[in-house]
């Protein structure tokens, strides 16, 4: 193995490799452009002549970042939801590619990828009006890792130079939700609305948003007071596609007298809604839909839910919201967190504890008196 490297302008090299080609044996150069001082580029060189001889070694490429970014995203489509890919483009091509896309992916270095951190921090929104949130910031990165992991396994480059990039600091938003009093007030404002069902099924279950759109009433057990989440709806720019439920499996939710109530009413006043337009409902109907039986799409929820809401005097919050409503009153209501993970579908009870760790002071104090009231209680039954 030899190499040699020539100077090309005032601190621009070329580094030289002579590569035997694995089917003949003939020798083929490699070029590497490179810029530091001689002293560098020398070992440089001799870095990339160990790496031919040991494995490891990287055959130079002018793809740039873009051109792979295009790439991976077709390598992607095979392996996530239509959702995540699309999340993925929009993050790659609108975020990542107008700061560092043009970059040679052979010549990417973890201080230019800051660098554009950096920017988006300070400049980054499309509209020119400021910088990214942090949050989009630690996206775009956790996305690049991903992309040039694959470049990596791909033998594009021999190291990933994102994965050592700084994330920025993302603090965590407070929590917004309803109190039980509040939550009461919701319902009556919304009752008689077509939002009505979706509310109470978010504020009195837990359920998400696509999980509502996706309930049938085959799914719902008003006899034995509980429904069954079987999957959820996912929309993009293109589609509404049902799939399994975000934690992967399916739960069973018991429900209240006063729900099971609401939805028999419900069920009973869609039924003469539909029967009035020729649609003899059954239980593969939905439970949440639109006047001619159709399944009602995630985003039209939101839109009529933020039209709805701003006719109230009520605190104005996101729709997922009264998901975390449920869950905070639950857990301070002293419901044992395993009990609320299994209700809110989370995978873990570690997932739980993380996002409602603000509810958990107060049950801390009450946990300590109970304690102190045992053991006094044991003291004084022992004397």
């Amino acid at each position: 193995m030899k190499g040699s490297i020539r100077e090309r302008s005032p601190g621009h090299w070329a580094i030289i490799l002579d590569v035997p080609d694995p089917e003949n044996g003939r020798r083929r150069r490699k070029w590497h452009s490179f810029r530091g001082t001689k002293r560098e580029a020398q070992s440089e060189c001799a870095r990339l002549i160990t790496q031919l001889k040991h494995g490891g070694y990287t055959e130079p490429t002018k793809t740039t970042l873009a051109q792979f970014l295009d790439r991976w995203i077709e390598h992607e489509a095979s392996s996530v939801s239509p959702k995540t890919l699309e999340r993925y483009a929009e993050i790659a091509r609108k975020n990542i590619v107008p700061l560092i896309g043009s970059t040679t992916l052979a010549k990417l270095k973890t201080g230019e990828i800051d660098a554009a951190w950096t920017k988006a921090l300070a400049t980054g929104r499309r509209d020119g009006k400021g910088g990214l949130a942090p949050r989009t910031v630690h996206h775009m990165r956790r996305v690049l890792i991903k992309a040039l992991n694959q470049a990596v396994v791909w033998e594009m480059i021999a190291k990933n130079p994102a994965a050592l990039s700084k994330p920025p600091k993302v603090e965590r938003k407070a929590m917004s939700a309803y109190g039980a009093a509040t939550t009461a007030q919701l319902l009556d404002a919304v009752r008689g609305t077509r939002i009505y069902v979706p509310v109470l099924l978010a504020v009195m279950c837990g359920l998400r948003r696509g999980e509502i759109v996706a309930m049938r009433w085959a799914n719902v057990d008003l006899e034995g007071r509980r429904l069954a989440v079987v999957e959820t709806a996912e929309q993009t720019k293109g589609e509404v596609r049902r799939k399994e439920t975000k934690s992967g499996r399916g739960r069973v939710i018991d429900l209240s007298a006063s729900t099971v109530e609401e939805l028999r009413k419900h069920r009973v006043a869609q039924a003469e809604e539909q029967l009035q337009l020729g649609i003899r409902p059954d239980d593969n109907s939905f439970v949440v839909a639109q006047i001619d039986g159709k399944p009602l799409q995630p985003n039209s929820l939101t839109h009529e839910w933020t039209r709805i809401l701003a006719k109230t005097a009520l605190p104005r919050i996101r729709f997922h919201d009264l998901r975390h409503s449920h869950a905070t009153q639950m857990l301070a209501a002293g419901i044992h967190p395993k009990v609320a993970q299994e209700r809110l579908g989370h995978s873990t009870i570690a997932i739980t504890l993380d996002i409602y760790s603000h509810v958990m002071p107060g049950m801390g104090a009450d946990a300590a008196e109970q304690v102190d009231a045992a053991i006094r209680k044991a003291v004084k039954t022992a004397s």
